[in-house]
């Protein structure tokens, strides 16, 4: 017995086929995550080397240098970008896609370690990092409140908002970016330092001596044991400014007599303003493998319950939504996809002119469709910009097995056999060019999924979804589809509509054959247009620019400013604000 012919005489086998694609196909889409693109891994490795009070030139040459030279020759490294800032130097390390993170971080430390002894003496030990993959914001809100200062709001953030955020479905770290923590800022004056003949080495000395943290130990006796506890650390500005620094030949020298100490902001770097007001921003990290249209939700969610608990005075908004544009782009391609559906279907109907017969092949359809829902998510994968496409493309292709069933199966019929013997016959002769045809369509796409690079991290994705899914239109061509047509094909006389979708058809290939007839009469006009259409067909290709992905509009603008090497914060701040003035009256904005 013909496979075919097993599904064709049992169709109930058919219908529990069908039904299980659907129910395995439904079951995967709830569990698919959902985002813009193809998870991309990629190992970056980053070294953060502090130089209290260093200059940017200084850090540069003396700890950037040194380590991004050193780290140059690690095996798999793609490439080095470096940033070199007041008193930290940050050097990133970008691996090639696929390395290992673990050894080429063993790799890095390695390599630092053995520099370690070139840097000068007051930097402190580099910390050393890596990550797998880059790390996004999905959101960012921005939190104000006039009432308080910016340490105040900072502290408020870290201690209440953050555990709220994180316990959040999905989310899994909350940046404060422009945040400012308390720290005791000592100022130095130079002129009183050298009226008292003190330098700021002996007043760093004096500090590490008299505030340091320690561990005294335990006292014990032969029943009771006791931790033991020491004050070493100064709290207040006040006890820092009576912290002695050096005996003088007039007295004691305290730190108030050359300094001028405050509890304020430990990192005067940043500035960040929303709507022209000081404010801190808030991004939020979603767990990996989540949903992110889920998490985007389920923060807006809790945004309200988490604003009507605020301080008076304080609020907090939502400025920036990426998903807004994922779920527009997802939103577009379902249309594409419905629009698609549409075509298909009326193309078919239009060649087999039969209203029956187009069932086959819109059935076929969705099966495959949903079908491949369950290939993407035991191979991992996400519904993307690029999936979804495949499915795009995936229709039109896999109607043609059953459109070939079809009719394959109606010309027997037409012949006076009966639906069940038609298709039984039509699938002994037609199972294995189907077979063919479906395994050269998969083995055509499936090479992209072996590219290298990022070009194959991004459409491997792409080319086995859209092979799966010809492979399952296969499986439905051959089980599914003669089992069909043997229970609602049948040799009944033409409509109307069927001969005029003849008449039509038989006229567009009566004028094709007259215009080919005319084409090999003129072989020299035929050949001369041929390569003529060929030349301009290759100049048009070496001339069409080439990009990895076509740009788009994600509503959202993105400026960075570079000053000059001596602009100082405020410098930076006053062309910042005349920016955002400048850009307040555009009415898009």
């Amino acid at each position: 017995m013909h496979f075919s012919e097993i599904f064709i005489r049992r169709p109930v086998l058919s219908t529990v086929l069908a039904a299980l694609i659907t129910f395995l196909g439904l079951a995967s889409v709830a569990n698919l995550p959902v985002r813009q693109y193809p998870e991309v891994e990629e190992s970056v490795i980053t070294i953060t080397t502090v130089y209290p009070g260093a200059a940017p030139d200084l850090i540069q040459g003396f700890v950037t240098s040194p380590i991004a030279a050193a780290v140059s020759t690690t095996e798999n490294m793609d490439y080095i970008t470096s940033q070199s800032r007041p008193s930290a130097s940050v050097v990133t390390v970008q691996m090639k896609l696929g390395a290992d993170p673990d050894i080429a971080l063993t790799e890095v430390m390695s390599k630092v370690q053995q520099v370690r002894g070139q840097l000068p003496q007051d930097t402190e030990d580099p910390v050393i990092a890596k990550g797998t993959g880059r790390t996004f914001a999905l959101m960012y809100l921005a939190a104000r409140n006039p009432n308080m200062t910016p340490e105040q709001l900072n502290e408020y953030l870290a201690r209440v908002i953050r555990p709220r955020v994180t316990n959040i479905d999905g989310v899994a770290q909350m940046e404060i970016l422009g945040g400012q923590t308390y720290a005791m800022r000592i100022w130095l004056d130079p002129l009183k330092l050298s009226a008292r003949g003190v330098t700021a080495s002996e007043v760093l000395a004096a500090i590490r001596s008299s505030n340091f943290l320690s561990a005294p130990g335990k006292t014990e006796n032969e029943y009771f044991s006791y931790s033991l506890t020491l004050d070493s650390t100064i709290q207040t500005p006040e006890a820092f400014g009576a912290l002695p620094v050096v005996q003088g030949k007039t007295g004691v020298v305290r730190l108030r007599d050359v300094a001028r100490i405050e509890l304020a902001s430990g990192s005067s770097d940043a500035i960040v303003t929303f709507a022209g007001e000081p404010g801190t921003f808030i991004g939020i990290i979603p767990a990996p493998g989540e949903n992110q249209l889920d998490v985007a939700t389920n923060v807006r969610d809790a945004l309200p319950a988490l604003t009507g608990t605020l301080p008076r005075g304080m609020t907090i908004d939502l400025v920036y939504d990426s998903t807004e544009t994922i779920a527009a782009s997802i939103q577009e391609v379902f249309k594409t996809i419905a629009e698609a559906v549409l075509i298909v279907v009326v193309v078919i109907l239009l060649f087999l002119g039969s209203f029956r017969s187009v069932l086959m092949p819109i059935v076929t359809i969705p099966l495959s469709l949903i079908g491949v829902c369950s290939v993407m998510l035991a191979l991992g994968y996400s519904i993307n910009l690029l999936t979804l496409l495949a499915m795009v493309l995936a229709i039109g292709l896999v109607v043609d097995d059953a459109i070939v069933v079809v009719e394959n199966i109606h010309r027997h019929i037409d012949e006076g056999m009966s639906p069940a013997r038609a298709a039984i016959r039509g699938m002994k002769e037609i199972a294995g060019p189907v077979i063919a045809m479906t395994i050269t369509l998969a083995a055509v796409l499936s090479p992209l999924a072996f590219t290298g690079g990022l070009t194959g991290s991004l459409f491997t994705e792409f080319a086995l979804t859209l092979a799966g899914s010809v492979v399952i239109s296969g499986l439905v061509a051959l089980t599914i589809t003669p089992a069909m047509s043997a229970r609602l094909l049948s040799h009944d006389a033409p409509g109307r509509f069927q001969r005029v979708v003849d008449r039509t058809l038989g006229g567009l290939a009566n004028w094709y054959e007259r215009r080919v007839s005319s084409s090999l009469d003129y072989r020299p006009v035929t050949m001369l247009m041929v390569v003529a259409l060929l030349g301009v067909s290759g100049f048009m290709f070496l001339n069409t620019s080439s990009e990895l992905a076509p740009e788009e509009d994600n509503g959202a603008l993105f400026a960075i400013m570079n000053g000059p090497r001596y602009a100082t914060l405020e410098y930076t701040d006053a062309f910042t604000q005349e920016v955002s003035r400048r850009t307040a009256d555009i009415e898009e904005v």
